[in-house]
């Protein structure tokens, strides 16, 4: 049975060994994030949004607190958590199918490849590419590509889908499509997302909920904002809503100031 704890990063500090001393990235980052709930990071760019989410993921460790789930503190990657990064990350020589079928496979060691073939071509017709299941990516363009790495990271069958900046490198309306279709997903399982994300629009649509994290060196929680509107949401319908001019404007004031000085004033 699926433990309904929250997932808990606490007093997470992230230290940096460079040759001018150590770098404070993060200090005594807190956040409890509710099972089911799509929670974005957001702050100026350098401010430590992907370091915590690398260690949320398993692939880097914290210096000190870290990161629990379950009861139990995680210190590697672990097949509960699926994990997109900004740039697809496909292997170039196996096709698009193939690609889905390693996680597959790691999902369920014990089942026969029919089945993890099968369980890949269910999830690429799930991210509306099943047609490319045998192209290479080369010949994928780069919206088609991350949908195949989305595939990928459900087939996993993860509790916990980890968005590092998934679409900051497509154009405005693939990244809009990709954007609605993390949405359908989260909607039909609601596993529970964290999203790092340098797009406020971005953020207030998908969100339950923006931690805004304060300027670096020793980023942390400057703003927890909830965002409070309607679902399921339809794009047109959430940017004409007055709540979501407000919730913007809050992101915006808190990144005019500069999160420090923002969090000093709130104190």
């Amino acid at each position: 049975m699926i433990s309904e704890r929250p997932l808990e990063i606490t007093s997470l500090t992230k230290v940096f060994e460079t040759p001018e001393g150590k770098h404070v990235a993060v200090k005594d980052f807190h956040v409890r994030i509710r099972p089911g709930e799509f929670v974005s990071l957001h702050g100026h760019s350098g401010c430590g949004k992907s370091t915590v989410l690398s260690i949320v993921a398993g692939l880097q460790s914290a210096t000190f607190g870290g990161v629990v789930i379950d009861g139990r503190e995680i210190t590697a990657p672990g097949l509960e958590r699926g994990v997109v990064f900004q740039s697809p990350c496909l292997l170039p020589w196996f096709n698009a199918i193939d690609n889905v079928i390693l996680a597959a496979r790691q999902a369920h060691p014990e089942l026969p490849s029919a089945q993890h073939r099968a369980a890949a071509m269910r999830y690429l017709s799930l991210v509306g590419v099943g047609e490319f299941a045998r192209s290479m990516p080369a010949e994928l363009s780069q919206g088609t590509q991350q949908r195949v790495a989305i595939a990928r990271a459900l087939s996993l069958e993860p509790r916990f889908l980890l968005l590092d900046e998934p679409f900051g490198m497509l154009d405005s309306m693939t990244r809009f499509e990709l954007q609605d279709l993390v949405l359908e997903l989260w909607e039909r399982d609601r596993k529970t997302v964290i999203l790092v994300t340098h797009d406020i629009d971005e953020a207030i649509y998908l969100s339950d909920r923006i931690v805004l994290m304060t300027d670096g060196p020793e980023a942390r929680v400057g703003l927890d904002l909830a965002i409070d509107l309607p679902r399921p949401r339809e794009r047109r319908m959430a940017m004409e809503d007055p709540e979501y001019f407000r919730l913007r404007g809050e992101v915006i004031r808190f990144l005019e100031h500069s999160g420090n000085q923002f969090a000093k004033e709130a104190a």
